[in-house]
């Protein structure tokens, strides 16, 4: 007697499917990607920082007006459509020193980052890597680097190497590498006892091939997490620093000066001060948030 096939039902499942893929593969940093459009906040503020920087570029384009240039007649001139941030206590735009302090702003905290990151991948590797008596010495020269006051040094060589845009830069270098050094050699530390990095040596890799096409790739998650914090921080420091007077000489301008410079109208010209600020307080706002998601993104235990 035969039996129709319509009458059976299958438990289980086919072998021929069995082993079938359900969903595309990712690469690690598609992957990232990905999950970082998810976030909206990190997206805001990938936006914001785009568009700081977009007018970073063509702010002083967009209007008449130089932003060293003195117009006594024009002083404390409130917002207005032919000035449209006002004037300060010297007839200058505002709107104009505003968007060329910001290209003095973030290229102090850009470039102050990409110093940091340098010296910091460099010294973690190599002490993280090397170990034993090499990472003994080069963390307690970190340790003691980093006993320092932060603030203290950096005002102390303002004073002794005088006011400068690099001045202020290598400042801010000379021990702001210590913690991009600490996170690296963590990473290194973990990552050197891993197989391929055994599998490099048995080839004959040197320390430069394993550390600059192995180690330091595959710590980049947190590298890129602690840069994009780097940057708003050493904004705040120049604009700290430039409140207390140790800022930039005139007539070069920074939201820190320009802040400085507008904190005694405050009472009676507001906007003096609220456009720079309002500024320093958006791009803090946006390199932390953007921070916070790669964080986010570039966590292996939040993948799903």
């Amino acid at each position: 007697m035969q039996h129709s096939k319509d009458k059976f039902q299958l438990v289980g499942t086919r072998i021929s499917e069995a082993e079938k893929i359900s969903k595309p593969s990712l690469s690690f940093w598609k992957d990232v990607f990905i999950r970082f459009r998810k976030n909206k906040l990190a997206l805001f503020g990938l936006f914001l920082l785009f568009l700081l920087i977009l007018m970073a570029i063509i702010g002083p384009h967009l209007t008449d007006y130089d932003y060293a240039t003195n117009n006594l007649t024009n002083k404390n001139k409130p917002p207005s459509a032919e000035h449209w941030f006002g004037t300060d206590d010297l007839g200058r735009d505002v709107f104009t020193r505003t968007w060329e302090g910001a290209r003095i702003s973030i290229f102090i905290g850009v470039a102050a980052a990409l110093i940091d990151l340098f010296i910091g991948v460099i010294w973690g590797g190599l002490s993280g890597y090397k170990g034993g008596r090499t990472d003994e010495i080069m963390m307690r020269i970190a340790d003691v680097l980093y006993g320092i006051p932060y603030l203290l040094l950096v005002i102390l060589l303002m004073v002794v190497l005088g006011q400068d845009l690099w001045t202020m830069i290598i400042a801010m270098s000379i021990i702001g590498w210590i913690n991009m050094a600490r996170i690296v050699r963590g990473q290194v530390l973990s990552l050197k006892t891993q197989e391929y990095i055994l599998a490099a040596k048995t080839l004959g890799a040197n320390t430069n091939r394993i550390m600059f096409r192995h180690l330091i790739p595959n710590s980049m998650g947190p590298i890129l997490v602690t840069m994009t914090l780097t940057i708003p921080n050493a904004i705040f420091t120049e604009a700290f620093l430039s409140y207390l007077g140790l800022g930039l000489t005139p007539p070069l301008a920074s939201w820190g000066t320009m802040a400085n410079d507008g904190l005694p109208a405050l009472k009676y010209y507001p906007w003096r001060l609220f456009f720079p600020a309002t500024f320093i307080c958006l791009t803090i706002f946006a390199f932390n948030v953007v921070g916070d998601g790669l964080r986010d993104a570039l966590d292996p235990r939040l993948r799903k």
